[in-house]
C-alpha cells in the first residue's frame, strides 16, 4: 500500500518526466528534492513509528507542494486541459486513490548510509542494464540506489561493498 505523499511524489516525477520531454527546462534544485523527498518517504515507511522521520515526511509533504506549485506554472504554457489533466490526478491522490504504481525494481531509496554501512558511488561510462546492477547487488548484500541511468549509490558492509564493485567493475572500463 503507497501513503498519499507517495502518490502525489509519483505524479509530480511523471509531470516533470512529461515537461521534459515536452522541452522545458525544470529548475535545477527539483531534481535532487525529489530524491531527497522520495528517501524520506521510504524511510519513514521503514519506521512509522519515529519522531523523527514523521517530522521529516512532514517537511518532505510541504517541499512536494512548493515543487508542485512550480510545475503547475509551467504546465500552464501547454494549456487548460493539460493542467486538469494533472490537477486532476493530484485530487485522486488527495483522495487516496493510487494513481501510479511503485515499481519495486527501483531500489530502497536512502537520505544518509546507514550506521555501520559503508557507500561506494560509481558514474557509469553509458547508462547500463539495471537488473544485472541489482542482481550483483543483492548477491553481494548491498543496498543500491539508482540516482540516474549513470550514477549508483551502493551502501554495504566495506567487504561486501568492495566486492560489489570489483564485480562491477567491467561495466566502467574504458572500451
Amino acid at each position: 500500500m503507497s501513503l498519499p505523499s507517495e502518490q502525489n511524489w509519483l505524479v509530480l516525477h511523471h509531470l516533470i518526466t512529461d515537461l521534459n520531454k515536452k522541452g522545458y527546462e525544470i529548475p535545477s534544485g527539483i531534481n535532487p528534492e525529489m530524491g531527497l523527498i522520495r528517501s524520506t518517504i521510504s524511510s519513514y515507511k521503514r519506521d512509522p513509528s519515529h519522531p523523527e522521520l514523521i517530522n521529516g515526511l512532514a517537511k518532505a509533504e510541504m517541499s512536494l507542494n512548493n515543487i508542485q506549485g512550480t510545475l503547475l506554472i509551467m504546465a500552464e504554457e501547454e494549456g487548460e486541459e493539460y493542467v486538469d489533466h494533472w490537477l486532476d490526478l493530484l485530487k485522486k491522490v488527495m483522495r487516496g486513490e493510487e494513481v501510479f504504481e511503485f515499481a519495486n525494481s527501483r531500489s530502497r531509496f536512502l537520505v544518509n548510509t546507514p550506521p555501520g554501512l559503508t557507500t561506494g558511488r560509481i558514474n557509469l561510462k553509458v547508462p547500463l542494464a539495471e537488473e544485472r546492477v541489482q542482481e550483483i547487488a543483492e548477491w553481494n548484500g548491498l543496498i543500491i540506489e539508482f540516482d540516474d541511468d549513470v550514477t549508483v549509490e551502493l551502501h554495504g558492509d566495506k567487504p561486501d561493498l568492495q566486492a560489489g564493485l570489483k564485480e562491477m567493475g567491467s561495466f566502467f572500463l574504458e572500451e
